[in-house]
């Protein structure tokens, strides 16, 4: 692990750890330069190449407003993989219940744009979607931990 990979994932947990977040703001600044750049400026995680970041465009389940989310993300054959984790904070991200309830969307990856459908993965094809994500970023199982008996869902992003 590289000295910035080593940087990034200390204070991730730190932050995590107290249940910090950096606010909309500074997702909208990631989501502006990603969308701008086509995912040369925001579309990995610093010090984690391997941890790559897509937008994720989700529907609020009450209130109907558009939203973007930059997630990190696992290939899946023609799909993509996202997790729930919310850095292991207590409730599941958002995203996760918009998708939920409208799993008709988009999302970004680099300069493309794909239509998809989300899903959960679940029994075997979660455990194993799982460990790939974990061999990814290490740092899923210290979110893992830190959820505290939540199970972190895992999202299949599949073509539509």
């Amino acid at each position: 692990m590289s000295l910035l990979g080593k940087l990034t994932s200390s204070s991730s947990q730190f932050i995590n750890e107290r249940g910090l977040y950096a606010g909309r703001r500074s997702t909208k600044i990631h989501v502006a330069l990603y969308r701008k750049t086509g995912g040369r400026v925001g579309g990995t995680l610093p010090g984690w190449p391997h941890a790559r970041i897509a937008l994720v465009d989700h529907t609020g389940a009450k209130t109907g407003t558009k939203r973007t989310s930059p997630v990190m993300y696992h290939e899946y054959g023609d799909a993509i993989v996202v997790a729930g984790s919310k850095g292991g904070q207590p409730t599941h991200p958002a995203w996760f219940h918009n998708l939920m309830a409208n799993p008709d969307t988009t999302i970004q990856v680099g300069p493309e744009v794909r239509k998809v459908h989300a899903r959960l993965a679940v029994d075997q094809e979660r455990d194993r979607l799982w460990k790939e994500l974990v061999a990814m970023y290490p740092g899923y199982d210290f979110y893992r931990r830190n959820a505290k008996g939540r199970k972190i869902p895992i999202v299949i992003l599949e073509p539509n």
